[in-house]
């Protein structure tokens, strides 16, 4: 078998999934045990099941019968690929009962607990995804958030799809955002809840938004997820250098956090990234979200005035795509305004205006006597026309420009943030936060 990664996720009796990334080319059934072992503490396990299509448990005591479980597991993987669907880990159930809970090195526990289907999840929606439907029943599991602990206290946003509400959990009266959404909306959206649940339930960074847990009420659903006190970035303009290389180190590592689990954002923009008054810098919004299928995609979807210009033509893209909005974001936060048109005259583009712009036009650049250096050469290789002249997604965190800023200094984002707040709160343009 070929070298790969691959997420095995250990069921665990006593309520902790503990998820395990491997190589498939080193993995042998004794090691698989071994590390069962470790995560059970008090039991010596001798085999361990998984699932097969028909839902039926198979039993693995040998080598082969892990080889079995291996090349079933791939044919899973391409078939979700071909669908360009996330595909689930490979679960496993060891034969033994649970003993201690504590956790190895580079094992990741999951702390939200399987529970009973909440009351309505049968009937509520279906996102034609068949096998898929039964996960995101799980997801929707998952949590121990339910609709009586939640007390919403005010309206954060509205999107196409739905509400987002500032709200407090009542048990623990920890405040978090619910997004609200009904479930007679389009087919299309439908889609984007189910991307973007899977999205947050199997993203663990702390550039990522944190997920609290999902649940169906009536004809709606509700998304709970970590409340970020500083809002989006697209409340704020003209952010200090260096603020914003800080920020930046931030995005580029939530970014390859994602591209790393193959997924793409594909819509990259300022309010997609929030920030808090701990100056803790974060990507939501995953509902165009999509599973990278050999690097390259032609789905039409995301924030025109932040797209590549492949992605303008209808041409395969991939995530270098997402360097290119990296750069416009910079552009925009660091200057104060759109950078499209690429000087001041006809402030008012028209939806098909800007799309010619971003085809036809030379590559908006930063100005060279208002920034570094290294700032100036980071945005300017961001927006390169062609996908391949930008940089790797890879090589991005080894420019100048992020190694300046990748001090980890959150007190000084935080002291900005908390400053601009206090002025946007004295001019009453910002409520709820």
């Amino acid at each position: 078998m070929a070298a790969q990664p691959l997420v095995i996720r250990i069921k665990t009796q006593h309520g902790e999934d503990v998820d395990w990334t491997v190589q498939l080319g080193q993995l042998s059934f004794h090691e698989v045990l071994e590390v069962i072992a470790q995560v059970l503490q008090d039991n010596t396990p001798a085999a361990f099941e998984y699932e097969d299509e028909d839902g039926d448990r198979i039993t693995v005591r040998s080598d082969d019968e892990m080889e079995a479980m291996i090349n079933y597991y791939l044919s899973l993987l391409a078939e979700c690929e071909a669908r360009r669907v996330m595909a689930p880990p490979l679960n496993i159930y060891p034969q033994v009962k649970p003993g201690g809970r504590k956790n190895i090195h580079n094992l990741t526990v999951n702390t939200r607990p399987a529970g009973a289907v909440p009351k309505g999840a049968d009937s509520g929606i279906s996102l034609g995804y068949g096998r898929h439907d039964a996960e995101l029943r799980e997801i929707l599991a998952s949590g121990r958030i339910v609709e009586t602990d939640i007390l919403h206290l005010e309206v954060l946003g509205r999107g196409h799809s739905g509400q987002v509400y500032k709200a407090k959990h009542v048990p623990t009266n920890n405040v978090m955002a619910v997004k609200v959404i009904p479930l007679d909306i389009t087919p299309e959206a439908q889609k984007e809840i189910l991307s973007e649940l899977q999205i947050l339930y199997k993203c663990d960074s702390p550039f990522i938004i944190g997920f609290y847990g999902a649940f169906f009420t009536e004809n709606r659903i509700s998304i709970c997820t970590e409340f970020m006190d500083g809002g989006s970035l697209e409340m704020y303009r003209c952010i200090p250098e260096s603020i914003l290389g800080r920020m930046t180190v931030s995005i580029v590592k939530g970014l390859n956090y994602l591209w790393n689990l193959k997924i793409m954002h594909r819509d990259v923009k300022p309010s997609n990234i929030l920030v808090n008054t701990q100056g803790e810098i974060k990507l939501c919004d995953f509902g165009v979200s999509a599973q990278l299928v050999s690097s390259i995609t032609r789905t039409y979807i995301g924030t025109n005035a932040y797209m590549a210009p492949e992605r303008v033509l209808g041409d395969e893209y991939g995530v270098h795509s997402e360097v290119w909005s990296l750069g416009v974001f910079l552009l925009e936060m660091a200057t104060g305004r759109f950078p499209y048109p690429a000087t001041p005259r006809d402030q008012e583009l028209s939806p098909i205006a800007l799309l010619q712009c971003i085809v036809e036009e030379h590559p908006p650049r930063l100005p060279s006597d208002k920034f570094s250096a290294p700032f100036v050469d980071f945005v300017n290789r961001c927006l390169q026309k062609r996908p391949g002249d930008r940089p790797k997604p890879q090589d991005l965190m080894q420019h100048p420009f992020i190694r300046i800023f990748a001090d980890g200094n959150k007190q000084i984002i935080s002291e900005w943030v908390c400053q601009e707040l206090q002025e946007l709160r004295l001019r009453g343009t910002v409520k709820g936060l």
